[in-house]
């Protein structure tokens, strides 16, 4: 198999995580030495789908996951829990969005299977800070938003580079630091060295977003802030969550009138 795009599709199809962690950084390391490409005459993406996952997490709407003080090794757990779900998501974010967009330039798959391959290390990280406190991936109930996001931007390139890195994944940007800073607060080391590689790391992901939206925009001939402010209206309706952590969302391609729009429009909502 040398079609990037069909070796993007069974990252994404595998069901099991170890076998999709590890299909994940061979096609990285096969894509990084020219053994696979894009190829134009590959099959038309199908319809999206629920992606390759386990049997657990059993998948709930988002308000009925239970929030868990840190005060216990289980409190502790289902927050791990929480972050491993979302870089799990991310993996298969990350290989739908090679998968699906076609004709896209070289350094677009060379990107988001980049990002791939570092969600699959962020969650090998995060799994097996879960078996130290004594759970496995699947044991804590899970929401299912980052990918029905994925399924309602599948027709459009510039909205999934909007949506799925600029706005879902860019809220970790936001909400890690206070993670870290709750866990420094019952001493527990371990959990902040993973988060703080995580965050260093986002940052670069939504660059990626950032950039790949600027490139849809500039090929459409549409103007990137008034889109993309379009395009959260549209898609989030008054469900858009602040504040937001300026510092890193400058460094991942924001602007400062950017984000004064995006704190208006989650003020408002």
């Amino acid at each position: 198999m040398n079609d990037l795009h069909a070796a993007a599709k069974h990252c994404l199809d595998a069901t099991d995580p170890a076998e999709k962690l590890r299909l994940t950084h061979a096609t990285w390391a096969a894509l990084q030495v020219g053994e696979l490409h894009p190829d134009p005459l590959s099959p038309a993406p199908e319809p999206i789908q629920a992606p390759g996952r386990p049997v657990r997490p059993h998948l709930v709407p988002q308000r009925q996951v239970p929030h868990r003080g840190l005060g216990t090794a289980e409190g502790r757990a289902a927050l791990v829990h929480a972050v491993a779900h979302i870089e799990f998501n991310a993996i298969n974010l990350a290989w739908d969005a090679v998968y699906r967009f076609r004709g896209m330039p070289w350094d677009y798959y060379c990107d988001w299977a980049s990002c791939a391959n570092d969600e699959a290390r962020h969650f090998a990280l995060l799994a097996n800070r879960l078996a130290e406190l004594g759970h496995v991936y699947g044991d804590f109930d899970a929401h299912n938003g980052l990918w029905e996001m994925a399924e309602k931007t599948a027709h459009l390139d510039t909205a999934r580079m909007a949506l799925v890195p600029r706005v879902l994944e860019a809220r970790g940007l936001d909400v890690t630091p206070g993670m870290i800073e709750r866990l420094r607060n019952v001493d527990d080391e371990r959990t902040i060295g993973i988060l703080q590689v995580i965050l260093r790391e986002e940052v670069a992901h939504v660059a990626a977003g950032t950039r790949w939206f600027k490139w849809c925009c500039e090929r459409g001939g549409v103007d990137p802030r008034e889109t993309f402010l379009d395009l959260v209206r549209d898609y989030m309706g008054r469900n858009l969550r602040g504040p937001f952590n300026r510092p890193a969302r400058l460094s991942a391609g924001f602007d400062d009138v950017e984000l004064d729009r995006l704190t208006e429009l989650a003020l408002a909502s």
